[in-house]
């Protein structure tokens, strides 16, 4: 899970950073999912490790900034989007399709981990329950 979280922090950080260039490279709001992508991608190269304590706090870490990248932009672009859904004037819709980007990549990163915890908690039983 540590690759997927360095792969979610890489499409994060390309999306931040593309946005802030197409917005003429003056909004520097433009590049939270820079951040955000910043702090995933450090999570998961310290995640990458033997001790699985040290990985399941890592990892357990990530899923928390994804879910706050979920939630924050989520929020702040659901408004933005059911205007643009009616067609009325938005002030900036570049940056609530960025939010809404940052949102979906950070919710399927959330899901995508939530998975792979519970593989692991289950298979941890079943080598528990066999080793009886």
């Amino acid at each position: 899970m540590a690759k997927t979280t360095v792969f979610f922090a890489v499409l994060l950080i390309v999306l931040g950073v593309a946005v802030f260039i197409a917005t003429g490279s003056h909004v520097p709001m433009a590049l939270i999912p820079a951040f955000f992508g910043i702090v995933l991608g450090a999570l998961g190269m310290l995640a990458r490790t033997e001790d699985g304590k040290r990985r399941m706090l890592f990892m357990h870490i990530a899923v928390t900034v994804g879910l706050l990248g979920f939630l924050f932009p989520g929020i702040r672009a659901a408004g933005d989007v059911c205007k643009l859904l009616q067609n009325q004037t938005v002030l900036r819709p570049r940056e609530t399709w960025e939010e809404l980007a940052m949102s979906a990549l950070c919710l399927i990163f959330v899901l995508l981990s939530v998975r792979s915890f519970i593989v692991v908690r289950r298979a941890r039983k079943a080598e528990a329950a066999g080793g009886r």
